[in-house]
């Protein structure tokens, strides 16, 4: 069965696995409306014990999920208190995360900032070889990551590359995403969508019980605790108000940030120039 609904469409191929996908034009860009979708598609999910796995695609090939909206249009999603107790950004990756559902994101196209912050909150991550870019630009912008990308990396890939990650402010593509270990696996572009399919009705085969209890004792060992996410995100909106983060923002969106769809496959390569006009 296949609704329509945006920003995001289920797909039930089994009462035991979902397919979620983003198709909110022209970018999918994270602001209160996808973030609304997200927390109603986690209610739906609590509701089907029978649920297995849940696999996060994209109708756009070239935007997964592009990145935060820089235009304001976030509504309360850092001050409003989800049903974890957290505010909205950080509870729905946190429920993502511990949901007893197995979550995998298949990715295509660019993911950044709080979107690579998504991704991170699945459970598995499959990219394609020739069409990822990946990254935390955040501090290219004069910002950091707020949304768990600085908890969630260096368990995944280790505190050195993470730096790198995050203090390079790069794109990676999904070769290297997945030698660093960003990404489970990239896999040619043609073989992606059957891979995943194979492994999440491969999951979906398997007892709902045995799924949630093996994931809640790995996540136990591996998950960052809330008071640090909270901390993050804190942290994160004190830094959108320092003046040279709000100039970098202006600067980008006047450069066609949310609005090109070239300079937003390619805006993060822009930093360096960006930087050396605002200080020239």
């Amino acid at each position: 069965m296949t609704e329509s609904a945006q920003p995001l469409r289920v797909i039930e191929e089994t009462p035991g696995y979902w397919r979620v996908v983003f198709d909110y034009p022209p970018f999918n860009i994270a602001d209160a409306t996808l973030f609304q979708g997200l927390q109603d598609l986690l209610a739906r999910m609590d509701a089907r014990p029978n649920l297995r796995v849940v696999v996060f695609e994209s109708a756009n090939p070239d935007f997964y999920l592009a990145h935060f909206d820089l235009t304001g249009r976030l509504g309360n999603i850092m001050t409003a208190v989800g049903p974890s107790g957290l505010p909205i950004l950080i509870d729905t990756f946190v429920r993502i995360t511990k949901s007893p559902v197995a979550t995998i994101a298949k990715i295509r196209g660019c993911v950044r900032g709080a979107c690579s912050e998504f991704v991170l909150a699945c459970d598995m991550r499959f990219a394609s070889r020739e069409n990822t870019r990946l990254g935390q630009p955040e501090v290219g912008v004069g910002l950091h990551p707020g949304g768990g990308g600085t908890e969630r990396l260096p368990h995944i890939v280790g505190r050195g590359r993470a730096l790198e990650i995050v203090l390079s402010a790069s794109d990676f593509d999904g070769e290297t995403a997945e030698r660093y270990g960003y990404v489970n696996r990239a896999l040619p572009d043609a073989e992606l969508d059957g891979f995943v399919d194979r492994l999440a009705r491969r999951i979906a085969s398997f007892d709902a019980r045995a799924i949630g209890a093996a994931k809640n004792l790995i996540n136990q060992v591996s998950l960052p605790s809330p008071d640090r996410l909270l901390d993050s995100l804190n942290s994160f909106e004190r830094a959108l108000t320092w003046p040279h983060a709000q100039q970098i923002v202006q600067a980008l969106l006047k450069r066609g940030l949310q609005t090109d769809p070239n300079f937003e496959r390619l805006w993060p390569e822009a930093l360096e120039t960006l930087l050396e006009e605002k200080t020239a």
